[in-house]
This record gives C-alpha cells, structure tokens and sequence, in this order.
C-alpha cells in the first residue's frame, strides 16, 4: 500500500541540542560502539544491540524492589504511585540512563524491535558504499542492487536470478548508488508467527499489528483495517501527548535555571559574607581572630550544606530533562520518520514512557535561597572576651530563648522541625530527647517535660532548683540539632520590690516623721526619711526597700530595717 498522506506530527517543537547517548536515531550501540545488530528499544526509549543485552547481568526485581516499589532512572525526588510487583520477575538495568527494565517472559528478545534503528543503520551503510550489507537471499554475497518491490538487498548473482523467476520478472530494481539520497528504505516488517506474510494489517481489539494469515486465524471476527487507514487515529493519540510533554521540557529548563543562579549567586553571597566577616575581625587580638575563624568555618558549613541540597536537585532535574528529552527526540523521529506500522509497533512503548514521565513529581523552585547576611551587632564571648559578630540565615536560634532562667522557676521554650527544604514538618511523632545539665553537677540532671504538639513542634519545660550554669542538650533522632549542647544560665529567684516607687519619704507616707527610705536621706524637725532638697535625697525617683532607680527592677533588700538601712546607706554613698 503506498497511499498519500500528511504528515503526523503538526506541531514540531524545536527542543534544545545536546547529547543523547543510546538514541535510536543513531546507529551505534553505545554498549559496544559498533552498528546496531537486531536492535530492541526499551521502556526508556533507549536502543542497545541485542546481544548486548544478553550480556549485562540480570537481577530479581522482587529482591531488589521488595516487591513493592518501581526503582527507576528518576531518583527517590520523583516518585509514582504504581501497583506493586506482585510476581517474582526479572530485570536488567538501561546501559544508559540505568532505569530499571523489566525483562517480559520471553527475555531480551522479547522486546520490541527499533526497526528505526535499522533503517538507520542500512542508510549509513549505503553512505558508506555498501559496506557491511549482505544479500537478504544468500546471505554470503555483496549487495549490488535493492528490489524496491520486495524491499529486498541482492547480490549480482540473486539480482540476475530474480529477473529470470516469472514471478518477479517485473519488479523494480534499484543500484544502491541511487538510493544514498533517500530517507527510508527499511525492509518489510514480517510477521512473527507466520514468517512469509508482511504486517500490513492492524487488529483494534487486540491493539498490534497482524497479518493476513492472524486476520483470518487467531483473529479471526476481530476488527481489523489496514494499517494506512488506522495510523491517523493512533497517530493523533501520539501527537497530542507529545504536545502535553513538551511543555515540561521547558519547564524543567527553566527551573534548571534557577537552581543554576540561586548557586552562583550563593556562592556570590558566601564570598561577600566571608569579606565582611575578615574586615571586621581585622585589629583584634587572638580572641577576636579565633572567633572570626569560628564564623568562618560556620559559613563554610552552611555553604556545603545548601550546596549540597542544590547539587542534588541539580542532578535529579538534569536526569529528569535527559529522560524528557530522549522521550521527546525519539517521538518526533517516529512520527515524522516512521513508517505505518512502526508506528503502530512502536506506539505502546512511547504512550508508556512518555505517560510515565509526564507524572513525574519535581519541584520547579530551588530548596535552598541565597538569604545569608552577617550581623555584626551581635555580642557574644570568646576566650573571655565580648565579641560581635554572627552568621544569620533566618532559621530561629534555639539559643535566643535558652539562655533565660531562674531558680525554682519554670523555663520553657519551643523545639520546630523542619525538613531538607526547610519547611516546618507539619506533623508530630518524632523521637525528641532533652537533658538539663548543671555544668557541675553532670550526676544531677534536671526533670524535663517535652510535649508533641502534633504539628511539627515540641514545647519543652524545666524547673532549675539552684542557679548557675546548666547545659541544654537536644536531640531529634538520637542526632544533636545544629548549636546543641545550649549554655543556660539559671539567676536567682526574681525578688519583687516590697516599697514603693516615690519621689520622696515625706510625699509617699503622707507627712509621717517615722516613715524611713532606703536611700538614707533625713529631713529636720525629726524626719527619719527623705525630702525634696534635704540631705541624703538622690535627686530622683527611686524605690524605698532597696533606693534602685529603676522602676522594673529586682529587689536586692535581703535584711531586718535596720540593717536593710546601714547597708543601703553604704550603697548610695
């Protein structure tokens, strides 16, 4: 049948140039680098000789799988939902891209045939001055000519024996010289249950390809059309996912991007931190050197975590664009490269793979940003000294609400659990240890109190009885989180001001000759407190128990009157 018609594919997206290793476009085998021989395609739409993969060493997927999930080229990012393998079956994994293929019950040779592949192959071949091609008859000679209607490579001597035969007296003979401009000149695709008949018919029923003999035999009262009138309708169905699909292509190009700039600029970010970090540490003494050592080391770790996270995202969408694009290359050469019936042969292959890929999970938005600055505010201590100076990266410091505590007071904070991306988990159930520590008393730790909130956080609680220094430590998963152990220093109990906030003695009690004020002050005429402008007054507004200034702060009154007297007499001198 040599009908005329339009071309399948309506729309040709212009993909992006690269290396497509195993593509079946090509004609070697990128097992053992020589000219495809007896190719098969795989799940993956990668082609290898079949040889070659008889060679590679099978593997139970029941084994490797536990018989409950699908390993595949896409990594553990992009995971499906998929039934799982119930059967014990084997496997062998793609030499390309190492996704895992599941070998049907007849093996390697089961597998369907890249008859686009051997087209290619006899077209380099013909380039090539017929090098490598073998008469199809004798299988011994060179070829000379093709039979265009039997679709045939003939030595001298079969080419003279097919003219003499009344049969094929008038078939069209071709020099190969004559056809190393051409396309297409693949051999007929015979049946493989009956040898001498060529697949020209298409069985909807059961969805393959058959041949005369099926149709009137094992598919008999099926329906069944020639393949000419059925590939439009089959074809469409091809074009129409591949429309859906390479949209992705450009997505996932784009998101490769931005993981690309979020790195540069990271890297940027990390450079400029670590300029800021070395000036300002400069003209200190060994201290202060020590503790700029120490940022830089902190920001080197954040730098190699986040890389790290962005290095692995990088190489999980790059495999996923390497997977989308050889689904994308391989069926635009089908459609506009294929005949009828490789078509139809080879469709259930590509709806599968290019279905699979199409749900595939990925995140388009990198898991990490560049959100790193220096505060040099910040105080903190280092061999003794006060320093400034700290690393921020927006993540909440335990230590901020550690470091508040009294005795015999219960101190609480608030643990959050985040994941890689650094978003909060969302559920509870973690495994969360907490100790309390004095610094030296390590036999006597502190009762702690961790409470699951169920959304990701963990509210934990202590009551220190003595004050002094006390280690936190905490741990999720048996795994310290970043700054634990925690430092805590534990003060003594808040004690409350038991006077009152006056200006002076007299005003506060009303005039009272016996009413006295910790500052010392007196007044003529019998007056044991403070007046404006007498002697002893401090000139402001101060506490009566103890003469503090502050109106919030603590009381250090500890005595009887007397004594409270003589000694805050000796502090306000």
């Amino acid at each position: 049948m040599s009908e005329k018609r339009k071309p399948l594919l309506g729309f040709m997206g212009k993909l992006p140039s690269g290396p497509a290793l195993g593509n079946s476009g090509k004609t070697h085998c990128p097992l053992c680098m020589g000219l495809f021989q007896a190719p098969r395609l795989l799940p993956c739409l990668h082609t290898v000789c079949t040889t070659c993969l008889e060679r590679l060493e099978p593997f139970s997927v029941v084994d490797i799988r536990g018989g409950d999930s699908d390993a595949s080229s896409e990594g553990s990012l992009f995971q499906e939902l998929k039934p799982p393998c119930l059967q014990p079956q084997t496997g062998i994994l793609c030499p390309v891209c190492d996704a895992q293929v599941d070998l049907p019950m007849g093996g390697v040779k089961a597998l369907t045939i890249d008859h686009l592949a051997m087209n290619d192959v006899m077209l380099e071949s013909l380039r090539g001055e017929g090098q490598g091609l073998v008469c199809d008859l004798c299988s011994d000679r060179d070829v000379e000519k093709r039979c265009q209607t039997c679709k045939a490579n003939l030595c001298h001597f079969c080419c003279q024996a097919h003219r003499r035969q009344k049969k094929t007296t008038y078939h069209t003979m071709v020099d190969l010289k004559d056809l190393k401009d051409c396309s297409r000149i693949g051999k007929a695709i015979l049946c493989p249950a009956h040898p001498a008949e060529e697949l020209r018919l298409f069985c909807e029923l059961c969805d393959q390809p058959v041949c005369r003999d099926c149709a009137v035999g094992a598919h008999r009262e099926h329906p069944c059309d020639f393949a000419g009138n059925v590939i439009h309708k089959h074809g469409d169905s091809v074009r129409e996912l591949l429309k859906g699909t390479q949209p992705r292509v450009e997505a996932l190009e784009g998101a490769l991007a931005q993981v690309k700039d979020t790195k540069s600029a990271l890297q940027q970010r990390v450079q400029a931190v670590a300029a800021d970090i070395r000036t300002f540490s400069e003209g200190y003494i060994k201290a202060v050197e020590e503790h700029r050592d120490g940022l830089l080391k902190q920001l080197e770790d954040i730098r190699l975590q986040q890389e790290n996270s962005l290095q692995l995202q990088k190489a999980q969408l790059e495999q996923l664009l390497a997977d989308m694009r050889t689904g994308v290359e391989f069926t635009e050469h089908l459609l506009t490269s294929g005949s009828d019936l490789e078509i139809l042969i080879t469709k259930g292959v590509v709806v599968e793979r290019l279905t699979k890929l199409n749900q595939v999970e990925y995140s388009a938005r990198p898991r990490v940003n560049d959100k790193i600055c220096f505060s040099p505010q910040e105080k903190g201590r280092c061999r003794g000294y006060e320093v400034y100076g700290a690393i921020n990266t927006k993540e909440v410091d335990p230590a901020k609400y550690l470091h508040r505590a009294r005795e015999r007071q219960t101190a609480s904070f608030t643990l959050l659990c985040k994941d890689a991306a650094g978003e909060g988990m969302g559920r509870g159930g973690d495994n969360i240890q907490v100790a309390v520590v004095p610094k030296d008393k390590k036999d006597s730790p502190v009762r702690t109190i961790v409470q699951d909130n169920k959304d990701g956080t963990y509210g934990v609680s202590y009551t220190p009885k003595e004050p002094g220094i006390y280690k936190v430590l905490v741990c999720v998963k048996e795994q310290h989180v970043q700054g634990s152990p925690f430092t805590v220093t534990v003060r003594k109990k808040h004690h409350p001001h038991p006077g009152v906030f006056h200006c002076c003695t007299f005003c506060s009690s009303g005039g009272q000759k016996t009413a006295r004020c910790a500052c010392g002050g007196t007044m003529p005429g019998g007056y044991l407190g403070c007046g404006h402008g007498h002697k002893g007054h401090p000139g402001r507004p101060h506490w009566s128990c103890c003469g503090k200034f502050s109106e919030k702060s603590e009381c250090t009154w500890t005595g009887g009157q007397s004594t409270a007297r003589s000694v805050l007499r000796t502090v306000a001198l």
